[in-house]
């Protein structure tokens, strides 16, 4: 089992749900978050005054999958998520942490039963 933790663009939400579906993989986790990479912020006038934003929202997608899942997952996620045809920065990052255990409250299950198929 595997964590796949990605930080995307927030309009690109619904895109990288339709392509995760499409990879029979729906149960995920999304939190608004805010952070700075390379895009280093943006400037913005605010009342008149020039105001550096420096961390710029984002969406964080935290997602359980069992091993035969995790490729289809990643791939789902980059050509989803991605601005144009190769990218831009500011486009997003995807970890993939081991998974120890997982527990279903309702039923108890554990481990790869827990998380689908």
């Amino acid at each position: 089992m595997k964590l796949v933790v990605a930080i995307i663009r927030p309009e690109k939400l619904e895109d990288v749900q339709k392509a995760l579906a499409e990879r029979d993989v729906y149960l995920m986790t999304v939190s608004d978050v805010r952070g700075c990479g390379r895009q280093r912020g943006y400037t913005e006038v605010y009342r008149g005054t020039e105001v550096q934003i420096r961390l710029v929202p984002k969406l964080k997608l935290e997602i359980a999958v069992n091993e035969p899942f995790v490729e289809a997952t990643i791939e789902a996620i980059v050509h989803s998520a991605r601005t144009g045809e190769t990218g831009t920065i500011g486009d997003g990052k995807i970890f993939v942490l081991p998974l120890e255990d997982a527990v279903r409250i309702r039923t108890g299950e554990r481990g790869g039963n827990a998380i689908g198929p």
